[in-house]
């Protein structure tokens, strides 16, 4: 008897589960393939480093690695969790790389960063969740690059009690946190994480350490309302938060958590200017605005227009 050949499933291939929805003009990047681009990408490949801008798919890439600007991806580039909008992959990470901290500041030492942000995979499979290896990579930058301002974009450290604490005790210059998403869709888009533990930390890190600046980011685009927006807003500036991030969530693939929709320039404008008269020092609200986008520009201005009013 002849075996019967199953059809395939057409209707799943071409209706995958989260279509992802169409570009709109202005969230269109800009290619610029210059010879800075490809220095950068020289540097972080010699010494075996990690990005965000790679591992994320970031948008903004080819303009920010033009400008010899990359932000680091510390404890490797497989995170123990899998949220769903990060494109970041998922599994069991390897063991840290002791050399890590030397070979991410004589990165920065030959992009002459004047302003480095460091970030990291979530390591829950560590006691400490990876704090102690964030105090390394800060101490050793500051030993190679005494003027470079450092920026850290860390995870929550759920359940790793004080030990967000160490990260704090090398004194980087911005403490970054970001609070992703609104409360409402936390089990679906973070569900590894929980967002009031998530502005505790920051209240905790401007309460350890006054000296440091506080930052989070949002993403819009994920089904949110207003209200919610500007409620996270309120719960930042009551956690003491000093700068605001705010940008459009870009779905990585059909397997991810699908985008609602895409805000408009003025929208974005419109959420920057609320953010600014509600008391954040630094705000950056865009379509391409991410965490690390323009950092060292926006914090040297600040700097700069702080010695103007001394």
């Amino acid at each position: 008897m002849r075996q019967k050949i199953r059809p395939r499933h057409p209707e799943k291939i071409k209706n995958p589960i989260n279509p992802i929805k169409k570009k709109p003009d202005w969230i269109r990047s800009k290619l610029n393939n210059s010879r800075e681009f490809f220095l950068t990408k020289s540097i972080v490949n010699k010494n075996n480093l990690v990005t965000v801008c790679q591992e994320a798919n970031c948008p903004n890439i080819t303009e920010c690695w033009s400008k010899r600007h990359a932000t680091f991806m510390i404890m490797g580039d497989t995170c123990t969790r899998a949220c769903a909008f990060c494109d970041v992959k998922t599994g069991k990470p390897e063991k840290l790389d002791k050399l890590e901290p030397i070979k991410i500041s004589q990165a920065v030492k030959k992009l002459d960063l004047k302003h480095v942000v460091i970030t990291s995979v979530d390591r829950d499979d560590l006691d400490d969740g990876g704090s102690n290896h964030f105090y390394e990579v800060i101490n050793q930058i500051r030993k190679t690059n005494p003027n470079t301002t450092i920026e850290v974009l860390t995870p929550d450290f759920l359940r790793k009690g004080d030990a967000y604490k160490k990260v704090l005790e090398a004194n980087p210059d911005v403490f970054n946190h970001n609070i992703e998403t609104v409360p409402s869709l936390y089990l679906k888009v973070r569900p590894g994480s929980r967002y009031f533990a998530s502005l505790e930390l920051l209240k905790n890190a401007k309460k350890m350490n006054k000296k440091v600046f506080t930052k989070s980011g949002i993403m819009v685009g994920l089904g949110e309302t207003r209200d919610e927006i500007l409620q996270v807003m309120d719960d930042l500036k009551s956690a003491d938060v000093d700068f605001l991030t705010i940008g459009q969530y870009l779905q990585p693939s059909v397997k991810h958590f699908p985008l609602d929709r895409y805000y408009k320039p003025e929208e974005f404008k419109e959420l920057g200017d609320i953010a600014k008269a509600k008391g954040f020092l630094l705000v950056s609200s865009s379509p391409l605005t991410r965490s690390s986008y323009h950092a060292d520009e926006d914090f040297s201005k600040l700097q700069q227009n702080r010695l103007k009013n001394y």
